[in-house]
């Protein structure tokens, strides 16, 4: 039966030495043990899907990992149990966390309560760009000597890592809107005590927990409200909802974008590559030129908000451009695997239409001569869905030949209401865009070794491991070249 947890238990102890992590291999729960440890506390965890990368760092770490959601996994009682958003409330080892009368707390409540209160916390929030734009924060504070703390939702080449406890000042967290936990289903960022707020976009996603575009607003207003007068909303007005929510804030709003309105403005971009320069306006007057290893526009936007917030903190303008120019990027976010026999091949997280139609347009703009191949799996609650459907079909525009892979249903979802590989397929083709969808990976990487030719770009999408595809890829071109 489902756990009933006392919502007087929802709070942290007086003395604290062992806290136990349920959920523990998220990306995020992963990220907080190793903070906790960091901080001197005896850390446990569990979870059901227990290996490598994430049991390999948890053990490097010294953090014992208990497979399953056990009722024995809370022996011996610790002191203090956190909740991961996986966790549901039938799991044997939430009753007997109920049963113990054990204080809990869920991730964001313990990241606000142990590493934010005593910092000033800046939070990068919206539908895109989140990951991206905290990292560009993060490192460019770094690089300032700042010494930032952060969390975020990707891997940070100039760490290595997706956290860091700091000794500055800042902390700079990835404020995702999904919600907390079972308990509390109010969106993560509304725990994060933001001093400081950068807003990029607002648009519907997580459509397995919001039922339209109001939820998501609402979600968002309340964000931009716990900002105090004292602090800012550096918000990109290009995008009307983003404009209208700002609105809302006490705060003072900085805005950004490329439209005329906007008091930090992005002109003369260029893109060659992996490499964009652009000029940066402030008031109407020209702030500086800016270089960043990242292509597109999209990206030129995320560093625009980076400029304008140190600006803000009081940053040189010298220090921000230093920071951005030497950005090593994130794990998974238009990253290059490999190129054999001139064959490049790249990895991005982009999944929502939207994400999906910036990367096109960024690889397009920075190899306008070679022939990009977009690999898609569609696999997050909301791209399974047929709720993007007609989205999807027009965000490949720019590509020369688009490879779907078939979805894997969703069980709780009626078969009316799941997305179709096929049908995106068929529109793409009846837009003239070479198109193909296949039921798996292997039937996959059997029309690309077949189909590249030297000079082409294949650029793989997807929120996930995709079967390890992009290193099968890179072995099979090497092997069929060898061959030939």
């Amino acid at each position: 039966m489902a756990a009933l947890l006392d919502p007087v238990l929802n709070r942290v102890p007086d003395h604290i030495s062992h806290i136990h992590i349920m959920g523990v291999c998220g990306t995020g729960m992963a990220a907080m043990a190793g903070m906790l440890k960091e901080s001197g506390f005896q850390v446990t965890g569990s979870d059901q899907n227990v290996y490598p990368p994430m049991s390999d760092f948890l053990a490097m770490a010294g953090i014992d990992v208990m497979e399953g959601y056990l009722p024995e996994n809370l022996e011996p009682r610790p002191d203090l149990v956190i909740v991961g958003n996986v966790i549901q409330a039938v799991f044997p080892e939430t009753e007997q966390l109920a049963k113990l009368r054990i204080p809990y707390l869920s991730m964001p409540q313990a990241l606000g309560h142990f590493f934010l209160h005593d910092k000033t916390s800046l939070v990068v929030a919206g539908t895109h760009g989140k990951t991206t734009t905290s990292s560009m924060l993060a490192t460019a504070l770094y690089r300032a000597g700042s010494s930032p703390g952060f969390l975020i939702g990707g891997i940070v080449e100039a760490f290595g890592r997706n956290y860091r406890i700091g000794e500055g000042d800042f902390f700079v967290v990835e404020g995702d809107e999904y919600d907390t936990a079972f308990f509390n289903k109010v969106s993560k960022f509304l725990h994060y005590r933001p001093h400081c707020a950068v807003l990029t976009s607002i648009e519907f996603d997580h459509a397995d927990i919001f039922a339209d575009l109001d939820q998501i607003k609402a979600s968002f207003a309340a964000f931009v409200q716990l900002i105090p007068a004292q602090g800012a909303l550096v918000a990109c007005m290009d995008d009307p909802v983003v404009a209208e929510i700002s609105g809302l804030s006490a705060c003072p709003v900085i805005s950004y974008g490329t439209g005329e309105n906007c008091r930090w403005q992005l002109r003369d971009l260029s893109v060659s590559g992996l490499t964009s320069t652009f000029t940066v306006y402030k008031d109407d007057s020209r702030y500086g030129q800016f270089t960043l290893p990242m292509p597109g526009q999209h990206n030129g936007l995320n560093a625009l908000a980076v400029i304008a917030l140190m600006d803000h903190l009081g940053f040189e303008r010298q220090a921000i451009s230093n920071g951005l120019a030497s950005f090593e990027g994130v794990k998974r976010r238009q990253q290059i695997r490999g190129e054999v026999n001139n064959i490049l091949v790249l990895d991005d997280f982009a999944h929502h239409p939207t994400a999906v139609k910036e990367t096109i347009n960024a690889l397009h703009l920075g190899w306008p001569d070679r022939r990009l191949i977009v690999v898609f799996e569609p696999r997050t609650n909301s791209s399974r869905r047929a709720v993007f459907q007609e989205q999807y079909a027009s965000s490949f525009q720019g590509a020369d030949m688009v490879v779907v892979r078939e979805i894997v249903p969703l069980s709780t979802v009626p078969a009316d209401e799941q997305f179709s590989s096929h049908q995106l397929v068929q529109s793409l083709v009846d837009q003239g865009i070479a198109a193909k969808y296949f039921p798996n990976t292997d039937a996959i990487l059997d029309f690309l070794a077949d189909q590249s030719r030297p000079g082409d770009v294949i650029a793989i999408l997807s929120n996930g491991g995709f079967d390890n595809i992009h290193q099968r890829l890179l072995a099979r071109l090497g092997r069929d070249t060898a061959v030939k």
